[in-house]
């Protein structure tokens, strides 16, 4: 409990990451880079910082999603648009594994930061750009947000009830998948720098490609077969049975048993040994073309009985099944605390005791940790700006307002 957590080691511990960009694709590839050790400096406009501090819940004035995402970064206020940020930027990132940035292609060029500059600095940076379209082909120049990239990847198309409008999943999924893309891109291209002896590289992370990456047999289905894959609701098509089942107390139960043995199992748990011995669903195929009556089976059963009581009975079987939890659901799982998933910090200024996620994957030997939460915009500026030999920063820069480039001797 706390804002620091010890002094367990850390997989990454001398990896430097320059952060560049706001909200959620950049950021939280950096934030992975973070949570496993790396030294993370977050650059932020000056006066009004990162968008996301004032996203979604608020306390004070700072947004509770800014203190997960942005735990262990350090914060450094630079105008990136005048001469003397720019340099800082270059003195930075001459001493960096990693650059991450999120901004419309172009944007660095625009600055003079683009790759060419930033290689001649550093010929083992790897650089690692996150946009809608990528740095090449017809669309680089729009702007994408991962709304818009869901839809482009296929996603949206296949989510919700086929006889809605499609849905998005509840959280920023397309910044999400672009931000593991971009963390796993700059882990091998660094692995190739620091093991095989090679250069740095681009990473080019487009958020459409993202999630079209995740949409597993959604193309070859259409190219060989003429397939295109709609909104089949709570169910999975092609694979059954698996679906969402209403119960007796107006709950919900989620059932998944689309294997051979748990299918069997299943019947028997709801007294339908009829159908557990048929031949023709013995294996998914002959269940798949069947599934309607075999939801409709699993659905009379649990409408007779309350949650609780599936629950109970089916883990007794052995079948997968589980209720859709909620935030409390999820706060108050002893499962959820025992593998450590649900972490208590004090936020800064003597705030009250929050519970934030804990970090994934869990290392054996090295597990990430996280040391302190989001930090105020420009917390760490003089700190940074220290090491690179530029001092005395003005009155203004020490509350969040820039910096003026001023080198000490």
């Amino acid at each position: 409990m706390g804002n620091e957590s010890g002094t367990k080691s850390q997989p990454l511990t001398g990896v430097k990451v320059l952060e560049l960009g706001s909200l959620i694709a950049g950021p939280y590839a950096s934030a992975l880079f973070a949570q496993f050790g790396a030294d993370v400096i977050k650059i932020e406009p000056p006066g009004v910082g990162d968008p996301l501090r004032k996203w979604r819940k608020l306390h004070d004035g700072t947004s509770l999603w800014w203190y997960v995402q942005s735990r262990n970064k350090k914060s450094v206020s630079l105008d990136l648009k005048s001469e003397e940020g720019r340099k800082i930027i270059c003195m930075l990132a001459a001493e960096s594994d990693v650059l991450i940035e999120n901004f419309r292609p172009g944007t660095l060029e625009k600055w003079g930061l683009g790759w060419e500059t930033l290689s001649a600095i550093n010929p083992r940076l790897v650089l690692v750009r996150i946009s809608g379209y990528g740095q090449t082909g017809p669309r680089r120049h729009m702007p994408g947000f991962a709304a818009i990239a869901e839809g482009m990847g296929g996603l949206r198309h296949v989510t919700g009830y086929p006889d809605r409008p499609p849905v998005r999943a509840g959280v920023s999924i397309g910044d999400t998948l672009a931000s593991l893309y971009g963390m796993i891109g700059a882990l091998v291209a660094m692995h190739h720098v620091k093991v095989n002896g090679g250069m740095g590289q681009v990473v080019d992370v487009a958020l459409y490609e993202a999630v079209f990456a995740v949409m597993e047999s959604l193309i070859p289905e259409y190219s060989l077969q003429g397939v295109v894959r709609g909104r089949t609701g709570s169910s999975l098509p092609g694979i059954s049975p698996s679906n969402t089942y209403l119960c007796r107390d107006g709950s919900y139960v989620i059932i998944a048993a689309n294997g051979d043995a748990l299918f069997q199992r299943l019947m028997a748990a709801i007294g339908r040994m009829d159908l557990a011995e048929e031949p023709a669903l013995e294996h998914n195929d002959g269940r798949a073309a069947r599934n309607e009556e075999l939801d409709k089976a699993i659905g009379e059963w649990t409408l007779q009985h309350d949650i609780a009581d599936v629950i109970r009975r089916l883990e007794s079987a052995e079948v997968p099944v589980g209720k859709s939890f909620t935030a409390a659901d999820i706060y108050q799982d002893d499962h959820y605390n025992a593998r450590q998933m649900l972490e208590k910090h004090y936020l800064p200024r003597g705030g009250p005791l929050v519970t934030i996620p804990g970090i994934v994957p869990k290392l054996s030997n090295t597990p990430g940790q996280t040391r302190w939460l989001g930090p105020e915009l420009g917390e760490h500026t003089t700190e940074v700006l220290a090491s690179l030999n530029i001092g005395n920063p003005c009155d203004e820069c020490a509350q969040g307002q820039g910096h003026h480039l001023t080198e000490v001797p």
